[in-house]
């Protein structure tokens, strides 16, 4: 009974301490929790919930925008060397509810600001090809979850809520604040979002923030203010083209589909007799300087994918990325609808004003300003452009925002309007390229072929190096090849009309060898040191890459190429009364044969200017050279791979033969552990060691930033690299049994085997400095041939990343060590003046040989493939060991040489090849014990 009333009392007592517990959590809540009185019934008052509502809703699911401030939370500690802030938010509306008020609605939701700080960081050049690491980016954002009330007839939102996020920093915040909105509610052209996220801390608490203004596009029932006639009048004028000279749209594309990248970038060309700011620049002397990009950034496209809402900006930077700042001083907000008889997309714009304030504060008005977009359907060299347009003020000359016809063009073929049937190309430059490579033409040799240019081998990387070794990445596309547009990423060909002249289309037509007219797209990015190289000091930034459109012939019988390329010129570097292309560019290359092998593989060539040395766009000549992969070259390649993972695994297996061999002849005569060398046996079992973690890192780095280095092997590749990383955990095993063994007979008796023990530690004594002499030497060495290797590592680009490093010349010279296997073995029989046979013969020949194979195969792959690179060598990998003619002669010798003297050494005594007076025997007498009894 006692027991029975004990246990009541301790139950009622928990009772009592949940409910206190829960009394204390309630208070905490309701605490904590925010008044939407206090600070929103003047704006929106509160109304009861009826039900869920799914048809008025503030915002469309995922709303995005633009915010100014919240540094103190975002941040912080900004960078001296930060050069763009990305403030964007984005609002998802999560749950909306009627109440009992008829135009008020409850509205749940995340308001997240976003916050990326980009800094321009280089990097080491680590990886082929690659000299610039992307924009360094610290990003940041902070979710807000709010709640509060919509009026749909005003248009006003008022909403609280808290924030709980960590940072990057690993901070954790807590946030109150209150968002306020008006706006919000069917919108046009001119209508804005705008509000503020206010903090509700004092300013003296750590969780104070400075008030963050908001501004966002509406995108709920937005009404098109111009109607398909309106916009026909707008875009009219003496600037018109003709009809046939743009492209249509096919039925199934849209507008909106050719446009849906997030962020479209097109150069700027202003007119031949713009000499004032005034009219030329669309913000006039607002914002001190001249735009060279514009960016159409899509805000919300119609059902129909006819008609859309697009941002023009205009920024100060030859990068524009995915994101960017905001900057109402040089944006304009636009409609357009796609007009199908003109094939054109006729866009009204507005600017902001009151640009100098806060977003919260800004407002869109002075509509005048026009804009059309074309896909042109004729391209040549000077025109090698996918959109193109113009834009244009309605206003007359002296009003205030009046400006000059502006044209732009795309900076990029890397559109899906490439493949519309219709598009054409004028060939207007084979005249010049007759005439400048007429001297030029190399004389074709017996029993070689050269790519077709139909080929997907047109299209490839080069490295690029002009007489101040200054390096440049550059990326070569055939646009058209005769009369058709050249899909080489697909492998095939559109047909389509050209404008040829009558006379050309014999050769325009041509692929059996002959002549063939051909295009090219040229981009070229330079490295950090080439910065002022002539051929890249054409433009201002950070990014200065360099487009060359180029036309000429390529002679099949001969794989060589001569073109002419266009160049366009930056502002900054040409009075905008003078051309805005450099078409005195000259382009040669040399395709290498089919069937090249001894000299390898290689595009070579120069782009050069024509122009005179006292002109200011002349540059000098610079130098390309790619490694061309022809598809008969790698599916010789993928089948060498194979065949050398298949000597891989068969060299492990043997490795695991004759290591049994040897453990086999110490099981018969155990009395010779004590006289094998434990420093060789600790080399082998290390090599086989690091080879297995090198095949784990080589798997792990797979997964993550690793490319295929020919995709062709597939799953074939991947099964075979399983087999030789068991097999060699197998070699590795039986190796580290083999060394067990001989440790454990040196430990048994130590006294007995003081001699040994002795001679071992000569041995070690001697292998040891000679050894970190090595690896000091190959550190250095392999510092002097760095940039010789990079310059190498250059050359390709579709194989696997080259990684540069100490290790892995440390990795190549414990390959040399590994050759050398034997030297501690001999060291030891020296010093221990041994004549047991402590090594079975077909473990020490053996092992020899496995040494000697890699080093005779990798002379006869030299011969007999083409040249490679690292990415793709499997056995005899040049990152594993040191593999050239010199070392594969004198590194087999040397082993030769070693096995040779331990032969003699077991048979007539570890000094027999030394002068007579070296080799006296070292006497070690065993002293007996002495009886304590004596």
């Amino acid at each position: 009974m006692p027991m029975v009333m004990g246990s009541s009392a301790i139950t009622s007592s928990l009772v009592w301490f949940n409910v206190f517990v829960l009394f204390l959590l309630t208070i905490h809540c309701t605490a904590t929790e925010i008044s939407y009185h206090d600070h929103c019934s003047s704006i929106v008052p509160k109304s009861s919930i009826t039900a869920p509502e799914f048809t008025t809703l503030p915002f469309p699911p995922f709303q995005n925008g633009y915010y100014d401030g919240g540094d103190t939370i975002l941040n912080p500690n900004p960078s001296n060397y930060s050069v763009d802030n990305d403030k964007f938010l984005s609002f998802q509306t999560q749950y909306v509810f009627g109440t009992d008020h008829e135009s008020v609605f409850m509205v749940e939701g995340s308001l997240i600001l976003h916050f990326r700080n980009r800094n321009y960081l280089v990097q080491n050049m680590t990886y082929a090809g690659s000299f610039y690491s992307p924009r360094r980016s610290r990003k940041s954002a902070v979710s807000f979850n709010l709640k509060g009330f919509w009026s749909e007839s005003t248009g006003k939102l008022c909403m609280v809520g808290t924030s709980s996020s960590y940072l990057r920093e690993g901070k954790h915040l807590h946030l109150a604040a209150v968002l306020q909105l008006i706006g919000v509610k069917n919108s046009t052209i001119t209508s804005l979002i705008r509000g503020t996220l206010r903090s509700l801390s004092s300013a003296d608490d750590p969780s104070y923030f400075e008030p963050i203004s908001i501004l966002m596009f509406p995108q709920t029932n937005y009404q098109y203010t111009k109607n398909s006639n309106e916009f026909e009048k707008e875009c009219s004028g003496d600037t018109n083209v003709a009809e046939s000279s743009s492209l249509s749209l096919p039925l199934g594309m849209t507008i909106c589909s050719v446009l849906a990248y997030p962020v479209n970038t097109f150069q700027l060309e202003y007119a031949s007799d713009c000499n004032s700011s005034k009219t030329c620049n669309p913000f006039g002397d607002d914002v001190g300087f001249l735009p060279q990009l514009m960016s159409l950034n899509t805000i919300q496209c119609s059902s129909d994918g006819l008609s859309l809402r697009i941002l023009m900006e205009f920024p100060n930077s030859n990068y524009v990325g995915f994101y960017h700042s905001f900057n109402p001083n040089t944006t304009f907000v636009g409609e357009g609808t796609w007009d199908r008889k003109k094939n054109q997309l006729c866009v009204v714009a507005c600017r902001f004003t009151k640009r100098n304030a806060s977003l919260s504060n800004s407002q869109v008005g002075d509509c005048s300003i026009r804009m059309n977009l074309r896909f042109p359907a004729i391209w040549s060299i000077r025109n090698m452009t996918v959109i193109s347009g113009q834009i244009w003020s309605n206003k007359s000359v002296n009003d205030i925002g009046y400006f000059k016809r502006i044209a732009y063009r795309s900076t990029s073929t890397d559109n899906n309007m490439l493949g519309v049937p219709g598009l054409k190309y004028e060939y207007t430059e084979i005249n010049k390229v007759k005439t400048s490579c007429s001297t030029k033409k190399p004389v074709k040799k017996s029993g070689e072929n050269y790519p077709d240019g139909y080929s997907t081998e047109m299209s490839f990387d080069t490295s690029v190096k002009d007489s101040g070794e200054a390096f440049a990445w550059g990326y070569w596309s055939p646009i058209f090849v005769g009369d058709q547009i050249s899909q080489w990423s697909s492998g095939s060909f559109l047909p389509l009309s050209s404008s040829m002249p009558q006379s050309s289309s014999l050769e325009a037509n041509t692929s059996n060898g002959r002549p063939l007219n051909i295009s090219y797209k040229i981009s070229l990015t330079p490295q950090y040191s080439a910065r002022k190289t002539a051929l890249f000091n054409i433009s201002s930034g950070y990014n200065r890459r360099v487009e060359i459109s180029a036309e000429g012939i390529y002679d099949a019988e001969t794989g060589s190429l001569c073109m002419v390329g266009c160049r366009y010129l930056g502002l900054n570097n040409q009075t905008l009364k003078n051309d805005l292309m450099d078409c005195e560019i000259r382009v040669n290359l040399q395709f290498p044969s089919l069937n090249a092998k001894k000299d390898g593989v290689y595009i070579t060539g120069s782009i050069s200017s024509a122009r005179k040395k006292s002109d200011p766009h002349h540059f000098e000549s610079v130098y390309v050279s790619s490694a061309a992969f022809y598809s008969g070259i790698e599916r010789q390649s993928i089948w060498r791979m194979d065949m050398e993972i298949l000597m891989v695994l068969i060299s492990n297996t043997l490795a695991c033969i004759f290591v049994v061999f040897q453990l086999l002849y110490v099981k018969r005569h155990p009395g010779v552990l004590p006289f094998i060398s434990l420093l060789m046996l600790v080399v082998l079992t290390l090599g086989h060691m690091m080879l297995l973690l090198l095949n784990f890192e080589a798997l792990f780095l797979r997964s993550q930033n690793r490319q295929t280095v020919l995709l062709g092997s597939g799953g074939w590749l991947e099964v075979h690299e399983v087999i030789v990383r068991i097999v060699t955990m197998v070699a590795f095993v039986l190796h580290f049994r083999l060394l067990q063994l001989s440790w454990s007979s040196r430990i048994a008796d130590h006294n007995s085997q003081k001699a040994s023990w002795i001679a071992e530690k000569k041995a070690w004594y001697v292998s040891l400095p000679l050894y970190l002499a090595g690896a000091l030497i190959s550190v250095f060495v392999n510092l002097g041939q760095k940039n010789e290797v990079a310059e190498i590592a250059m050359q390709s680009s579709r194989l696997v990343d080259i990684q540069f490093s100490l290790w892995g010349g440390l990795r190549s010279y414990a390959g040399l060590i590994l050759d050398s296997f034997l030297f501690p073995q001999i060291l030891l029989n020296i010093f221990q003046n041994s004549t047991e046979k402590v090594l079975s013969p077909l473990f020490y020949i053996g092992y020899t040989l496995i040494r000697l194979v890699p080093h005779a195969y990798d002379l006869y792959r030299t011969h007999n493939y083409v040249p490679n690179f690292d990415g793709s060598y499997i056995y005899a990998d040049h990152k594993a060991d040191f593999y050239s003619t010199a070392w594969d002669v004198s590194i087999p010798l040397g082993c030769i040489l070693f096995a040779a003297i331990l032969y003699f050494q077991q048979r007539l005594g570890g000094r027999c090849f030394l002068p007579r007076r070296f080799r006296e025997l070292e006497v070690y007498e065993k002293v007996p014990a002495v009886d304590g009894e004596e």
